[in-house]
């Protein structure tokens, strides 16, 4: 529920999404329509592991990364008490929505704005079937869902004027140029990015062998990134597997010319960086608002019945994983192809 004070002030709020990597890279379209309409700066709140999301944002004013310890016991406390203290006169926007959240919000003297999370209807939908509320959760995204709290029902953005952004700088973007350089001499760059939350949520490793192999035979050079066991046996630069910062990483998604991933945190980031996607979903489906929303991205999906099965993907699958092994890699290979131009 939203709590509004009197007169909320807009010069200055305070935003809040502690997890995961994807979901806060989605705050960013929505801090910057909102600061490019009103000439709102933010004070972020989220974990330090996610902090570098906002550097160089123009609507970011400040982030507070809290580390493990301060999201723990007497060092949450104590962190929260610290924000409250200091921030509590300037509205506060939850983007979360959690148990935590609501800790921090809890004292909280001015405006708490929270975002439409529509679980009921998420719920709802997954156990009618997909029956009931099926329109309501694909008319509003992710970031909109963020955004409803900020706008009327008719004046919430659309998809597209909340796109999330990432901010590179010049220093960041010659070094992945030259990091890709020997790639890059070769011809267009493939990254893949074969790794998930949940392992239904993507490909075996053959079957993302089987592309590389395609991908490659087709004179693309394949770039495999994020964080994992690294079954490529490729060296670098062609792997940066487990080499690569937040900031790395979002540099070389904005060098590539394609990003192939399933539902991931960095299928998020690569539309950040300008990067066209083609993204594998699985278990999850457009109900739960997170499908990428460049205007050159691309999802492959099976549809079955069993879809989505879970709110967040599920760890086993009693159908061995079909919806995702059900996308073929002939399909996948001729959308990347498409997509390059080839």
């Amino acid at each position: 529920m939203t709590r509004y004070s009197t007169r909320i002030r807009d010069d200055h709020m305070v935003a809040v999404r502690f997890s995961s990597l994807g979901d806060v890279v989605l705050t960013t379209g929505v801090l910057l329509h909102r600061h490019a309409l009103r000439g709102t700066e933010f004070t972020v709140v989220t974990r330090s592991a996610f902090a570098p999301v906002f550097e160089g944002n123009p609507a970011v004013r400040e982030v507070i990364g809290l580390t493990d310890e301060e999201l723990h016991g007497q060092g949450q406390a104590m962190a929260f008490r610290m924000i409250v203290d200091k921030y509590r006169n300037s509205p506060l926007l939850d983007l979360h929505r959690n148990l935590r959240s609501a800790m921090l919000a809890r004292s909280w003297k001015d405006a708490i704005i929270c975002y439409r999370k529509m679980a009921f209807a998420r719920r709802v939908f997954l156990m009618s079937g997909g029956r009931w509320f099926g329109d309501a959760l694909r008319s509003l995204n992710i970031p909109q869902r963020y955004a409803a709290g900020l706008y009327g029902p008719q004046e919430i953005p659309s998809a597209e004027e909340l796109r999330p952004r990432i901010f590179l700088s010049e220093a960041e973007k010659s070094s992945a140029r030259e990091r890709l350089a020997p790639l890059r001499n070769k011809g267009r760059i493939a990254a893949i990015h074969p790794f998930a939350a949940h392992a239904a949520k993507t490909w075996p490793a053959e079957s993302w062998m089987r592309l590389a192999a395609a991908l490659e035979a087709q004179g693309i050079s394949c770039l495999w990134l994020g964080r994992g066991d690294d079954f490529t046996g490729a060296g670098e630069p062609a792997s940066l597997i487990n080499k690569t910062d937040l900031r790395e990483l979002s540099a070389v998604l904005a060098e590539s010319d394609i990003l192939i991933t399933g539902d991931s945190g960095p299928m998020h980031l690569a539309t950040a960086a300008g990067t066209p996607v083609l993204a594998l979903f699985g278990p999850t489906t457009r109900e739960w608002g997170f499908f990428p929303s460049g205007e050159r991205d691309r999802v492959l999906e099976c549809s079955l019945p069993c879809r989505p099965c879970s709110l967040h993907g599920s760890a086993r699958c009693p159908r061995g994983n079909a919806c995702t092994g059900g996308i073929s890699m002939e399909s996948v290979l001729g959308n990347a192809l498409e997509m390059l131009g080839l």
